[in-house]
């Protein structure tokens, strides 16, 4: 499956935490929900039929609009695909992509800059390893 989700990027990460401090308990930051069901949204029109099977290769390319720099020029700054990729993981899990992340066994991350549409591109396929 491949396929280019124009969405304006969330930029909460999974990582992004609150700790409730008369009781210790950890919960997720609110613009990480948001993150969250707005991903989910997205994602349930691209949703395969069928979960894939394990071995999986995913790739995923970030795109962030700009017009301050050149059109598919690197970007260097926050956040991090490390933890960017995990809440769309968990995500793409949840609508049905698969059965489960761990099932990824390759993965090819990247974040650039575009002058055109802001958004995600996917790749994801079962693997003959």
């Amino acid at each position: 499956m491949e396929f280019f989700m124009p969405i304006r990027i969330p930029t909460a990460t999974a990582q992004e935490k609150k700790i409730n401090k008369k009781t210790g308990t950890i919960y997720p930051d609110a613009n990480v929900k948001a993150a969250k069901e707005k991903y989910l949204a997205h994602l349930d029109r691209f949703k395969p039929d069928e979960p894939l099977k394990a071995p999986i290769m995913l790739m995923v390319i970030w795109y962030f609009h700009s017009d301050k720099h050149p059109d598919r020029s690197p970007k260097i700054s926050a956040p991090d695909t490390d933890n960017m990729v995990k809440l769309l993981k968990d995500c793409m899990t949840i609508k049905g992509y698969w059965k489960n992340d761990a099932h990824i066994t390759y993965e090819i991350l990247g974040k650039y800059w575009t002058t055109g549409t802001e958004g995600i591109y996917i790749k994801a396929e079962e693997r003959s390893e």
